[in-house]
């Protein structure tokens, strides 16, 4: 069983590795045909290797380390931040997984959570101002849309009785989804903040803060910070899918038919990209805290009331 479960681990962060990889491609053709023009189509066939010619020059550029920097962080926050969103992927809820992570909601809040860390040890230990001011004001962010996140999973939780995404997966009803839509919205617009996504990229404004708090990182610790920044986007697609019940009912392609809301919902980040502006960033947390705080709890209770 345990060899297994190793094995099984092993294929999901695989997939997701090489997924996050052509998302990218994805995301500059995309972007491409928004602005009226041509994505990579150079490399190869219509530049389909486009992403693996990226990771190579990444990872053989030289490895710049700031003459003030405190290296041992510097070079560790990367690596954490690709830990965490590789473990975020154990969760991944398909029917026949070995691993049945009974409170698989709670191990997300947690690692999720712990992102904000990463972002600190990259913004403090580059011991530059601009990767410090961009670091405080992601963390300022994360840490404030963390509270509607939280709440407005509470209300399929209450309404489902579960911690854990693999039951979401088996008793998806109608009932429940058609109720919980409306909320999803805001879900959408908190997971848009949570991973730093135009219009809500105040953390990483290039034309206000050189490129926030990964200023001072270049080739393969800039890569690692760039494919777990990837991998939570496609995440959250994978848990609003989940969450909100957005795949039909049909059991016998029931995991196929989960990567399509899944694909949906990441695909709508890029199309916010390509859309929208920066935001303010005093509407930025006015959003939060005047809007969505309110408007979360008291759907939350409704939801209680309702489950009573």
């Amino acid at each position: 069983m345990y060899v297994k479960s190793i094995l099984t681990i092993m294929i999901i962060f695989i997939c997701i590795l090489l997924a996050m990889a052509f998302f990218t491609l994805l995301e500059r053709k995309i972007l491409g045909y928004i602005q009226l023009r041509k994505g990579p189509n150079k490399v190869s066939l219509s530049g389909i290797p486009q992403p693996m010619a990226d990771a190579v020059k990444l990872f053989t550029k030289e490895l710049n380390t700031p003459m003030y920097a405190n290296t041992l962080p510097f070079i560790f926050a990367p690596m954490l931040a690709l830990f965490l969103a590789l473990a975020m992927w154990t969760m991944y809820p398909y029917s026949s997984s070995p691993i049945q992570l009974k409170w698989g909601i709670m191990l997300f809040l947690c690692i999720s959570s712990m992102n904000v860390y990463t972002t600190l040890f990259s913004g403090w230990a580059s011991n530059s101002k601009y990767s410090l001011l961009g670091a405080l004001r992601s963390i300022a962010q994360t840490i404030s849309y963390e509270v509607s996140m939280a709440l407005v999973i509470l209300t399929p939780l209450i309404l489902m009785s579960t911690l854990s995404l693999n039951v979401f997966n088996q008793l998806g009803s109608i009932q429940f989804t058609l109720l919980l839509w409306p909320l999803m919205t805001t879900w959408v617009i908190t997971s848009l903040a949570e991973t730093n996504r135009t219009p809500f990229d105040l953390a990483e404004g290039e034309s206000e803060l050189v490129s926030g708090f990964n200023t001072e990182f270049s080739s393969g610790t800039f890569a690692l910070i760039f494919m777990a920044e990837y991998m939570n986007i496609i995440f959250m697609g994978m848990i609003s899918a989940a969450l909100f019940m957005l795949f039909p009912w049909m059991p016998l392609m029931k995991d196929i038919m989960f990567i399509m809301p899944l694909t949906a919902i990441s695909v709508l980040f890029i199309w916010a990209r390509g859309a929208y502006p920066r935001m303010r960033y005093d509407k930025l947390m006015s959003l939060t805290w005047k809007q969505f705080l309110p408007m979360t709890l008291v759907v939350m209770m409704m939801s209680v009331f309702m489950y009573l």
